[in-house]
């Protein structure tokens, strides 16, 4: 085994929801996926074409027809974008990882806004990269935010790689339209490959929006620029394991051979699920989005109320992240994170698995079929630390 990935750190996730394994009384929101099952109509869309036999290998980028609808999705959102520069994975995280294959070398510099879901990260380091992190910080009364001109200055001509997720997991950071453009022009100075994680942009909660600000609304075709997309967030699919990318003008055939050798391609059962999920998202995707936002304003108000607890409204994500201030053990998140599972049955993610930046910070996915859940997720932390 690899030194490298000897050292690399498990889920501290994973570690918070094993100690509540086999507990029916524990409400879980720990992960980043929601508690309604995936539409009827996808999961017809799958036992269908299970049913038709289609249990063989596909094109490495995914069936034309998929291709062709994501095309007219984005299209739909953004500048108009050819199937030929879509590529269809087996996951998000299968579609970072290639955009990174296609990218890096090891000893390469990859730039990093942080927090994050360490799997980005993660996987940048098993390329062999040095990943260099530039730090959202907290404004006052205004939540997580990004200092521009440090991150202008972290990115030079010796930056491979800019990675951004926004809207961010786990803060609900979005980066606006401005910060982008500037992002943009520096990076065509510099030479830098924006890889752009936007597997969050329909959950977005600004009003007359129907996607957060995205990297497809300013660059040209040629720009070096990847956009990720996943169908586990807007489509309630996070087991199906499938994706896209949204590649410059010229990569697709070098991302084929990638996905060949990464996975050949996704099932094409799945695939199936996925087309009928496109061509249903003009109608179910912002009814998600509004279910999404009464969760929201439904658990942030709560965690407000409670006097401990610093915590801001995300434009965007899932995700509500806070701090336990003058709570005894609140800086050790991971510990304080299973005794909420051991002592109140509530299970919620640590900030420090999103990396040192987001120590002392607790994540909760406020995702939930039902609000009254959430409502009484607070009760049992409110009653777990004494308020």
């Amino acid at each position: 085994m690899r030194e490298l990935i000897t050292q690399l750190p498990a889920s501290k996730i994973r570690e918070v929801a094993n100690a509540g394994i086999g507990r029916e009384d524990v409400l879980a929101f720990w992960f980043g996926e929601s508690d309604e099952v995936t539409p009827q109509p996808v999961r017809e869309a799958a036992a269908a074409s299970l049913a038709r036999g289609e249990t063989f290998y596909s094109h490495n980028l995914g069936l034309p027809e998929l291709r062709e609808a994501l095309a007219g999705y984005v299209a739909g959102l953004h500048p108009a974008v050819g199937p030929g520069r879509i590529a269809v994975t087996s996951s998000g995280v299968s579609a970072l990882m290639i955009a990174l294959q296609a990218l890096v070398s090891p000893g390469d510099e990859v730039v990093a806004v942080v927090p994050l879901w360490p799997n980005l990260t993660a996987q940048a380091q098993i390329l062999g990269a040095r990943v260099r992190r530039v730090s959202l910080a907290v404004e006052q009364g205004a939540g997580w935010g990004l200092d521009l001109q440090a991150l202008l200055d972290a990115i030079t001509p010796a930056t491979r790689v800019l990675l951004l997720n926004a809207p961010n997991n786990p803060t609900g950071w979005t980066l606006s339209r401005a910060e982008q453009l500037a992002l943009l022009e520096h990076c065509r100075r510099t030479g830098t490959w924006i890889v752009a994680d936007e597997v969050y942009e329909r959950l977005y909660y600004v009003e007359g929006e129907r996607a957060a600000p995205s990297f497809l609304d300013l660059a040209a075709p040629q720009d070096r620029v990847i956009v990720v997309h996943s169908f586990s967030k807007s489509f309630l699919m996070t087991g199906w394991r499938l994706g896209w990318l949204v590649l410059p003008e010229g990569l697709a055939d070098g991302v084929a051979k990638l996905i060949e050798f990464n996975t050949s391609c996704a099932p094409v059962f799945v695939q199936r699920g996925g087309l009928a999920a496109v061509r249903m998202a003009a109608d179910f995707v912002p009814q998600l989005v509004a279910r999404m936002k009464t969760c929201r304003n439904t658990l942030l108000p709560a965690l407000a109320a409670l006097p401990a607890v610093r915590v801001r409204e995300p434009l965007g994500g899932m995700y509500a992240f806070f701090r336990l201030e003058g709570v005894p053990g609140g800086d050790d998140s991971l510990a304080l994170a299973k005794r909420l599972v051991r002592e109140a049955g509530l299970g919620l993610a640590p900030g420090a698995a999103f990396g040192d930046e987001g120590e002392g910070w607790l994540r909760w996915c406020f995702a939930s079929r039902d609000p009254q859940r959430l409502r009484d997720g607070v009760a049992r932390l409110a009653g777990a630390i004494g308020l």
